[in-house]
């Protein structure tokens, strides 16, 4: 079996190393090219693909290896530059390219980089897809002639800034804002979008330089966002990752609203609208236990999937339901979006929910009511079933036993990295908090790094 190359969202790793490094770079773009030509129609002209990169200093090197690569392929080329990743998808989508490639490592440091890859109609690779380009990739290496990246097309991100303007519906005239962009890919997007729809905006860390994203701002540091929502008294705020595909938000109290409690506003809020013939939300497996009560006091059931946007777009067009999402702020609105998780389009339904409904955030998303969760990762020296390990598998039944119907115990690995992840649920902090360092300690000894 070929090395697998790909994880839980594309490709990950520290920039200029392995396949990240310009010319292994070029040799996946040459992979990815013969698997695009492999499904497409030989009668239906030159490919084309779209590149894009959030505001690492490695991706311009990253776009322009990839770009050689394809070029040699034969692939026209277009090139959006600093755009959300929504927004390397949405432009896919609609102007009908046969490859979208985002280079981008999310939420990750700036010394981190990835690629992410999009096929006709806008959807992330398949994992046949995956396995095609991971084989194509062990084939031995080719040859990739030098050739200059494209320029850049500003009217691509004009084009999607645009579209989040009109599918917004809504007006935010005296709505005051506050936006961090992480000095990510959305720092000159959603700011703009805003400000079209009549909002006061005040943003920050929309500066990226390169070196900046995500350092202590963002999604996953949203201190400073907190702040400054109470400092300017403004209505709520949200904070983006580093490639704009997910958000958190801040109600005016300075509370956090993670996804958990903005499926749970979303989803209430429709129910109220008889939006819904029907009332099931996909979620994964991450998912705090509070939100399926919360959804059950309003008649919505939980479709759990495993951890990745991938798995609930999957099963949101395979149930085809209208709303999805993960804990960390990915939320996807099914048909209404194309399918695509949007941090900036997130915070505009938000954004509406509020006017529509004359409610401020913090009553809209008091709704949800988080049992207590901690998380404890362990690094490994090697990733067997779990389950299979006599002393884990004996640890992780006494506590199920323990908690029964009060919490919830969840083991997996990490995607990324060397880690075993131990996610327990239950009514009190400190007892689950020791459950889940002995679960831990069980596995550390067992396989620990």
């Amino acid at each position: 079996m070929s090395q697998r190359i790909f994880g839980t969202d594309g490709i990950r790793g520290h920039a200029g190393e392995g396949w990240l490094e310009p010319a292994a770079t070029a040799q996946v773009a040459l992979a990815v090219a013969r698997r695009v030509l492999e499904t497409r129609g030989p009668a239906e002209g030159p490919p084309r693909a779209l590149l894009g990169h959030d505001g690492r200093a490695s991706g311009p090197e990253l776009i322009a290896a990839f770009a050689r690569g394809l070029g040699s392929a034969g692939f026209e080329l277009a090139h959006a530059g600093l755009i959300p990743t929504p927004g390397l998808a949405w432009l896919a989508r609609e102007r009908d390219f046969d490859l979208g490639v985002m280079v981008s490592a999310s939420h990750n440091p700036a010394t981190d980089n990835g690629i992410k890859l999009f096929g006709r109609g806008g959807g992330k690779f398949g994992a046949d897809d995956e396995r095609a380009v991971e084989q194509g990739l062990h084939g031995g290496r080719l040859v990739v002639p030098e050739r200059p990246a494209p320029e850049v097309d500003p009217s691509l991100a004009s084009a999607y800034a645009h579209a989040l303007v009109e599918a917004a519906g809504v007006e935010l005239s005296g709505v005051r804002v506050v936006v961090d962009c992480a000095n990510g890919a959305g720092s000159a997007v959603a700011p703009d979008v805003l400000v079209r729809l009549g909002a006061e905006v005040h943003a920050i860390h929309a500066a990226p330089d390169g070196l900046n994203i995500n350092a202590d701002c963002g999604s996953t540091h949203p201190e400073s966002l907190q702040a400054e929502v109470l400092r300017r008294d403004a209505a709520l705020g949200f904070a983006l990752d580093g490639d704009g595909d997910r958000c958190l938000l801040v109600d005016e109290r300075g509370e956090l609203v993670d996804g958990d409690a903005m499926l749970t506003l979303f989803a209430h809020h429709a129910v109220a609208r008889g939006a819904w013939s029907d009332r099931r939300v996909v979620a994964t497996v991450m998912s705090n236990k509070g939100l399926e009560r919360a959804l059950r006091e309003v008649g919505v059931g939980l479709v759990r999937v495993p951890v990745g946007d991938r798995h609930v777009v999957e099963a949101l067009r395979a149930e085809g339901l209208p709303l999805g999402g993960e804990q960390s702020g990915h939320v996807v609105f099914g048909a209404d979006h194309a399918y695509i998780g949007d941090g900036i389009y997130t915070a505009l339904r938000a954004l509406r929910v509020v006017r529509e409904s004359g409610r401020t955030l913090s009553e809209l998303a008091g709704a949800f009511r988080a049992f207590p969760q901690v998380l404890v990762n362990v690094r490994v020296a090697r990733k067997p079933d779990l389950a299979g390990l006599p002393r884990v598998a004996a640890k992780l039944a006494e506590i199920e036993a323990e908690l029964g119907e009060d919490g919830r115990v969840l083991l997996r690995y990490s995607g990324t990295e060397p880690l075993a992840r131990v996610m327990i649920e239950g009514p009190e902090q400190e007892r689950i908090q020791r459950l889940a360092d002995d679960l831990a300690g069980r596995i550390a000894a067992e396989i620990g790094a």
